[in-house]
């Protein structure tokens, strides 16, 4: 490994996924829980349960994400920045927001561009960040490049490659495709498909400063075994 390999390298990129269909607030709460154990970045929880995760999380370090037109990006404008303002009042302090996908394959970039930026001046008025989601598997890569340079002009802090729920997740290519065509100061996260140690560092050579993960205890545990040794 080119990095040196330690608990925070991996453990403070990894925003613990509670997103998925099936959850139980019962569930819920247990996630938050394992994301505090093990000391991670962030949860990116289901926005109903925001404030659960808010008072669960609060003095641990670990930080409370939510989605935002999700998981297919087709809200109105308004709906995503009152999702956000929501959001935020609940207590969330970062958002993972997903483009318009059928305005970005239509090229309708003015568009594109304006509900991203009403997203992030609705977030950073009340200091909480921004990371936008693409979708990857439906784009093209003059599509990637495009939403990279269009993060950067409206002041996103994150460009992210994927839901999870999509037909693919993050990829060598596109990590490296995206981390090239952005401004320096907006960082990376990868999504989908980070399920073990061994990827988790991979991306993490990749430059991602974030990476989405479920199986979250699984690749701390398999870590903490790793450095012992």
């Amino acid at each position: 490994m080119a990095l040196e390999l330690t608990y925070d390298l991996i453990a403070k990129r990894i925003d613990h996924s509670l997103l998925q269909p099936t959850l139980t607030e019962e569930e819920l709460e247990s996630g938050c829980g394992v994301a505090a154990a093990y000391g991670v970045a962030s949860v990116c929880i289901k926005p109903f349960a925001v404030g659960l995760a808010s008072r669960l999380l609060r003095g641990t370090g670990v930080e409370v994400g939510t989605t935002i037109g999700f998981p297919h990006g087709g809200h109105a404008t308004s709906v995503k920045v009152y999702e956000s303002k929501q959001a935020i009042d609940d207590g969330a302090t970062e958002l993972d927001m997903v483009v318009n996908i059928g305005q970005v394959l239509g090229g309708d970039w003015i568009a594109v561009a304006a509900d991203i930026e009403a997203v992030v001046e609705a977030a950073h008025g009340r200091d909480a960040i921004v990371k936008v989601i693409f979708e990857n598997c439906y784009l093209n890569d003059e599509q990637k490049v495009r939403l990279c340079r269009i993060c950067g002009e409206v002041g996103a802090d994150y460009v992210k490659t994927s839901t999870g729920y999509g037909t693919g997740g993050a990829t060598r290519e596109d990590l490296i495709l995206m981390r090239e065509s952005s401004p320096a100061r907006v960082k990376l996260k990868a999504a989908g498909g980070v399920r073990t140690l061994d990827q988790a560092i991979e991306v993490v050579e990749l430059h991602c400063d974030r990476f989405g993960a479920s199986k979250t205890a699984e690749i701390l545990d398999d870590l903490k075994a790793r450095l012992a040794r």
